[in-house]
């Protein structure tokens, strides 16, 4: 059936589609899509289901984290990117969460290096130079996350998530 031959499409539409199409490059994506024919993502969402996760993720992070710099919220998020974690729960992206929050929380070293990571974020974000928290020393006053600091947030957004 040639282009013409379409049911209810008449010579102006033709045309008109004709005009249209001279006017533009031609680009591989329009041939896969003329190739899917219409109607082919009718109920579909343009967004792979592993981003709308993530992106799921990053917005309750931004609207319930309590982490006024930020960084550890991106930290969380960066870790959560592709993980294995939130592919086994790519329906459920808040479950992927709370287990993440959950795996830090029970490890003393887990914790510790997504403190250091939030500090090390922190410092670029403000472009100053990270207070990074050492054992048995004292804490620097200006340090927005220690290991209770973090501890307490990830517990915070544990009990928000259940």
């Amino acid at each position: 059936m040639t282009e013409n031959n379409i049911p209810g499409k008449t010579n102006a539409d033709a045309d008109l589609e004709r005009e249209i199409r001279e006017g533009r490059k031609f680009s591989a994506q329009e041939a896969v899509a003329r190739l899917a024919g219409p109607g082919a993502m009718k109920g579909a969402s343009p967004v792979s289901p592993q981003l709308q996760a993530e992106n799921a993720i990053q917005s309750w992070l931004a609207g319930n984290a309590e982490d006024v710099p930020g960084a550890l919220t991106r930290v969380l998020h960066r870790h959560l990117k592709g993980s294995q974690c939130l592919l086994d729960n790519i329906h459920e992206p808040l479950i992927a969460l709370a287990q993440h929050c959950e795996r830090l929380l029970g490890s003393d070293e887990l914790l510790e290096e997504t403190v250091r990571q939030a500090d090390v974020e922190w410092g670029k974000a403000m472009d100053e130079r990270p207070h990074f928290e050492r054992p048995g020393g004292p804490i620097h006053p200006d340090d927005p996350y220690t290991v209770r600091s973090v501890r307490n947030a990830l517990t915070a957004i544990v009990a928000r998530l259940s």
